[in-house]
């Protein structure tokens, strides 16, 4: 009876332990799903670097605006976002510097206005307002460029960051 008793007492240790390392594993995939997603859309995007700078432009045969790039690298990905700049204005909740993450979209005001939201791109390297971030740039680059957030001509313009992706 004593060899019953311990066999069974084996068995609730055992599948108890196997049932904690499954739910450990289970959650390391998640958030390495997370990450790789959020990965992906930067390598995505950074296939159209060069890319030519078009007013109102979504083809990269053709060229891009910042928000018809950052809609057509999430659309690759099946997520939903607005196609103009001024759509991200009331989108999400703004993120703390420190919370910045690879593949947040960054909104900016206009250039020339800086009350109207104008501008739209994603970090491609996270690190709070020194992040760098992929967009379609119509100034000098007039091109899908990489860009520093902490640079004068962005860092006056920032408005919010907002995450897209969970």
């Amino acid at each position: 009876m004593k060899l019953f008793h311990y066999i069974a007492f084996l068995s609730i240790v055992l599948f108890s332990s196997f049932g904690i390392k499954k739910n450990q594993t289970s959650i390391q995939i998640e958030e390495t799903q997370t990450k790789t997603d959020r990965d992906s859309i930067v390598i995505y995007a950074k296939q159209y670097l060069g890319t030519p700078y078009l007013y109102a432009g979504i083809n990269p045969k053709k060229g891009f605006d910042c928000s018809g790039f950052v809609n057509y690298v999430f659309q690759h990905f099946d997520v939903s976002v607005p196609r103009s700049s001024s759509g991200f204005k009331n989108l999400g909740i703004t993120k703390s510097p420190e919370d910045f993450k690879v593949g947040d979209v960054l909104v900016f005001y206009g250039y020339k206005n800086n009350t109207i939201i104008g501008h739209v791109g994603i970090i491609c390297e996270a690190n709070g307002m020194r992040s760098k971030f992929i967009h379609a740039s119509s100034g000098k680059a007039g091109s899908v460029t990489i860009s520093d957030l902490d640079s004068e001509h962005y860092s006056k313009r920032f408005y919010k960051c907002v995450s897209i992706l969970p």
